[in-house]
């Protein structure tokens, strides 16, 4: 990772240029650390530097942070001690009245530049992530015990009222059978992918009263015979999600499950069902998000300068949601409890690392990641929290039009979630009664400082930085790390590091041959630049601009589908882009949609390759693995 080294050396010249200090210091400290130390000094060292600056800037003065001296008779780090001497006072830490704001943001870049590189961690640090996740397991269900009936009387008033609504829509649509399975792109506990799903051949006697698998696994009912090679499994023969370990950090792997194919069929069903209702709902929508960061991120950046908002972020959000808590939210709809209650896996298998045993837990949480419905059930239920703390604070009942008085004030995006600061620690302490565990490390409504989703603001300024995602490319073939790279360098561009850029340019162009300038929008891998775009020839017929250039090409895999269920498949995808069509009339008309739903977002068809429409039924499902190919192509 010489390459790492080079292009932190390079930041540090350039960001010490732009804040009139110099780092010339702080490359040898970091030369001889990362010889020392390895690349965990730029993926975990670096970072907890970063993260201590976020909690000095909302406290207004410098903490303790030993991973670096101090300079005497001052509190700032040696390290980076120019950059740190324009945004806080030398002597008693405190942050200036003025504090340099290219400081501010070069600090950020230079400490956190690398840590979140995608990078698999050691055995001990997985082994510790699976051990953590049976322990939220454990802490759920003494959570559980310790909340009274009040508690979830409480929880489910405030749940009814801001979701009753959504949730009556809902149930009647259970009731009808008006919901419309899908497959989820990623891989199942069974195995199966792409199109070898609509094979399935397993069904549980959980899902088969409210959703029958003749009505949901059939194209029509003059396949009936089809149902005989399928098995209707008892809830102890069920197939266990599959826990799973996927890089995140180098400190900590991400925790996910793998649910089977069937349960994730129909989550997607209910998923679909939900997001439909909640864009339909003008107050949900301006309080929910689950689609766009932007509206948490503008109202981080307000918080930074008026105070009125605080952010706050939660840590094994999705591992903290107590089932007991979904299946109280839930009750008082029979149709939808049922069916949210049954497709919900019950246990899990955790992998065998470093030796240890291979074995299967019950679950108390309502669902790990990996759950299709995962994401908008914690969303609910964390806002329903954080009005219920809210009410708690202002010791009077809420209803529908004093909810109304936080629009602007109250946003969940998942597990970012945005709150009222006078309220934030009858919102904490309620959260944290009920399952939740809040981070106090990234939350934030002390100072000026603020983050959510990403972005990170300083009175009203983005001081967000860019990271470094994959390990730099050594050659045309790592297709991935290429693509990375030069994302990594247009976001430098655009951040104004253009020496880095320059250095970033050479590198690439050595690699691979071409790299042109080329507009955001284009397809082909090139640099982007403030003078426009390049161009080499002009389109034979269209007459419009050409350059030579790579382009990324990713085939889904061969996947042959025929007979019933290819006919299924079809006549999904229709009811699909109807479903999309009645919910959001404003799409053109002759636009082929099919779902994409990470939260509910649709994708045209030219978000992805012609062999994903137009041949779904040879090549489907994600591809295995991306190519770089040379070819011409529009720089627009």
């Amino acid at each position: 990772m010489k390459s790492l080294m080079s292009l932190w050396s390079r930041l540090a010249e350039e960001s010490a240029s732009q804040c009139c200090t110099s780092a010339t210091r702080d490359i040898n400290t970091v030369a001889c650390r990362f010889e020392h130390e390895g690349l965990s000094f730029f993926t975990i060292t670096l970072p907890q530097l970063g993260k201590s600056l976020q909690k000095w800037l909302d406290q207004g003065e410098v903490g303790i942070d030993s991973s670096f001296a101090r300079g005497r008779g001052g509190r700032l780090p040696l390290f980076l001690g120019g950059f740190f001497a324009r945004v806080f006072d030398r002597c008693s830490g405190s942050l200036l009245d003025d504090p340099c704001i290219a400081s501010i943001q070069a600090i950020f870049q230079l400490t956190l530049v690398a840590g979140k590189i995608e990078l698999p961690c050691s055995p001990a640090r997985q082994l510790k992530a699976v051990q953590n996740y049976v322990k939220c397991e454990q802490e759920v269900r003494e959570s559980d015990r310790t909340l009274s009936d009040g508690d979830l009387r409480e929880f489910v008033r405030m749940s009814n009222l801001l979701f009753g609504r959504l949730f009556s829509a809902a149930d009647r649509d259970v009731y009808y059978g008006r919901v419309v399975p899908k497959h989820g792109p990623g891989s199942t506990a069974d195995g199966l992918t792409g199109n070898g799903k609509f094979n399935q051949t397993v069904w549980t006697t959980r899902l088969e009263p409210v959703f029958p698998m003749g009505e949901h696994l059939l194209p029509n009912w003059s396949f009936y015979s089809e149902l005989e090679k399928v098995d209707l499994l008892e809830p102890g023969a069920e197939v266990p999600v599959k826990v799973t370990l996927v890089p995140k950090t180098q400190k900590t792997p991400r925790v996910i499950a793998m649910e089977p194919t069937c349960m994730q069929y129909m989550q997607q069903a209910l998923l679909r069902c939900l997001l439909e209702h909640h864009r339909k709902d003008d107050f949900l929508r301006d309080v929910i998000g689950f689609d766009d960061q932007v509206p948490n991120q503008e109202l981080a950046r307000l918080g930074s300068i008026d105070q009125r908002t605080a952010t706050l972020d939660l840590s094994d959000a999705s591992d903290r949601v107590s089932n007991q808590l979904v299946r109280a939210m839930f009750a008082q709809y029979p149709h939808l409890h049922v069916a949210i209650d049954a497709t919900r896996s019950r246990r899990a298998v955790l992998p065998e690392i470093r030796g240890s045993r291979k074995r299967v837990v019950r679950l108390a949480k309502y669902a790990s990641m990996g759950s299709a419905l995962c994401f908008p059930i914690e969303a609910m239920v964390f806002t329903t929290l954080i009005f219920l703390g809210i009410q708690r604070s202002l010791n009077e009942p809420l209803d529908r039009r004093t909810l109304h008085e936080f629009r602007g004030s109250v946003r969940v995006y998942g597990d970012d979630l945005i709150v009222p600061t006078d309220h934030v620690p009858t919102v904490v302490r309620t959260l944290e009664h009920f399952g939740a565990r809040v981070g106090t490390g990234k939350s934030f409504w002390t100072g000026k400082f603020r983050e959510s989703c990403g972005r990170e603001y300083f009175n009203g300024h983005d001081v967000s930085l860019t990271r470094v995602r994959q390990e730099f490319p050594t050659s045309r073939q790592d297709a991935t790390e290429v693509v990375s790279a030069v994302s990594l360098r247009n976001q430098l561009y655009m951040s104004g590091y253009w020496r880095v850029c320059r250095w970033l340019d050479e590198y690439l162009e050595r690699l691979l041959g071409y790299f042109p300038v080329v507009l955001p929008t284009s397809s082909v891998l090139g640099r982007v630049s403030a003078l426009g775009f390049q161009s080499e020839r002009d389109h034979p017929s269209l007459h419009s601009p050409l350059v030579r250039g790579y382009v990324v090409e990713a085939k889904p895999p061969l996947d042959h589908l025929e007979g019933p269920n290819a006919l299924l498949k079809c006549l999904l995808k229709l009811d699909t882009e109807a479903s999309l069509r009645a919910s959001m009339p404003w799409l053109p008309a002759d636009t082929a949609m099919e779902a994409r739903r990470i939260g509910g977002r649709p994708s045209t068809l030219r978000d992805k390759p012609p062999e994903a429409v137009s041949n779904h039924l040879e090549r489907f499902g994600r591809p295995k693995s991306i190519s770089t190919k040379l070819r011409w192509r529009s720089p627009l």
